[in-house]
Order: structure tokens, then sequence, then C-alpha cells
């Protein structure tokens, strides 16, 4: 299983389907961006752009099998009666003279024969197509339940979680300050890594000294030599608050320009 995966497709300046006279669904020299999530290796191909349902050899078993068991008989059926119907189709069209009563009954029996035939070829027939829609709707949910974005809102939707991860780091590097303070960054780092794997089992490379400089930049580390520590909850937030509300400073600069 891929947790994420990108695809980026590009079409071709030319379309090959407009050539053969069909409407070309995609724009041609179209760039398309996709991104799903939770895809089986096996199920690559089918996020590509106008793909194919093709059965498997076991489906194809499946329909095949019984299709020659059933079959088969019906055809050696019709084969020992197809020259009577020739015969009694000779002599509605005149190019016989005379028709024997058994001869009709087997004529008769050709005609069932091949009724039976067209119904058995109609029936393994719808078959095939509920067996093809199957796989299309396999393939429709397996797009459509696991289709996160598309195009533009991909770089959206990447930027909102980076900027997501990067808030957690700073979090985190927060709270154990907070919490019990840090001798060293060193110390900090390997706090922070044992409480992610114990919490949620996942080896993380913590990146101790970017969560640093984003508490920094903002004025909430505080430094004593190699020992580390924040400013309290309540003045963060002030802190946090002014740099928020002066985070567009237009208002200060017109009122600035105005004298």
């Amino acid at each position: 299983m891929y947790d994420d995966i990108v695809l980026l497709v590009t079409m071709k300046s030319t379309d090959v389907g407009k050539k053969r006279g069909q409407k070309p669904k995609i724009r041609p020299g179209a760039v398309l961006l996709k991104y799903f999530r939770d895809i089986a290796s096996a199920d690559l191909n089918a996020l590509f752009p106008d793909v194919k349902v093709v059965m498997g050899f076991r489906d194809r078993l499946m329909l095949g099998v019984p299709a020659l068991v059933g079959g088969i008989p019906i055809l050696l059926k019709l084969a020992s009666t197809l020259t009577v119907l020739f015969l009694v189709a000779g002599f509605y069209l005149g190019l016989s003279s005379t028709v024997r009563d058994d001869e009709m009954a087997g004529a008769l029996a050709a005609v069932s024969g091949l009724i039976a035939l067209g119904g058995f070829m109609v029936t393994q027939w719808v078959r095939f197509q509920r067996q093809s829609l199957l796989h299309q709707k396999i393939l429709s949910d397996n797009v459509y339940y696991r289709n996160v974005n598309n195009n533009a809102g991909i770089f959206d939707y990447i930027i909102g979680e980076a900027e997501e991860q990067e808030c957690k780091e700073a979090f985190l590097a927060y709270y154990f300050l907070l919490k019990d303070g840090a001798p060293t960054e060193d110390a900090l780092d390997q706090r922070i890594e044992v409480w992610l794997k114990k919490t949620f089992g996942a080896d993380v490379d913590f990146e101790c000294d970017d969560a640093l400089a984003k508490l920094e930049r903002l004025g909430l580390l505080k430094r004593d030599g190699d020992k580390l520590s924040v400013q309290p909850l309540g003045e963060a937030l002030i802190r946090l608050d002014r740099i928020w509300d002066n985070f567009f400073p237009f208002d200060s600069e017109r009122k600035a320009a105005s004298g």
C-alpha cells in the first residue's frame, strides 16, 4: 500500500482519439494533477485516465468453462438436424419437390435448437457484461473514494499539510519546555522522540533546532546558556495575539504616512 500518490499526467498535443472521429475527453496538451491516498501497488494502473477494464484469467475461466460445457451439447444436437433443416428450407424455396413428415419434425427440432443456442449466447453475453460492470464499479469506487484533491487544489492541500506539520513541531517543543524545561537542546530532542515513539509507535527524527528557531522568531524562547525555557502560557498567548494583530501592518503604515 502507498500512503500518498501524486499523479502527473501530460496529454499529447495532438489527440489520437480525435483523429479516429472520437470526441476528446481531455483537452490536448492539458496537464492533470491528481492526489490519491491508500492505493495498493497492484491498482496503480487503474489511476490513469481512460483506463480500460480487462478481465483476469480466473474471470475468463469462470465465464468460459460453463459456456463450453453448456454450448457443446447444443452444437452436437444441432449438427445432426441442420441437414434436415436445409432440406425443409429447400422445399419452401422450391429447390426440392417433397419433404417427409420426419424431416419436418427434424426441422422443427433444429429450429428449437437454434433458438436455444441463441438464448444461451444472450445469457453468456449478459453474464459477461455484468462481470465487466462489476469490475468497472470496483475501479470507479477505488478512484472516487481515494481521491483527495485535484490540480491546483493539490498545492493548497500540500502547503496546508506542511504548515500544519510546522505548527505541530513548534507546539511539541513549546509544550515539553513549558512542562519541564530542558538542560540542553539534545535532551529536548531525545525527550520528544521518545514520547512520539511511545504515543504513536513511530520512529521520528525530530528537528529540534528547527522547532526552537520558530519559537525564537516568535519571541517565546528563553536561553540561559545551554538551558532552554519558554514564556508561561498566558504571556505566550498575549505575545502571539499581538503578532497576529500586526501581521498585516497596513493600518499602522497608513497612520505613519498620515503623520
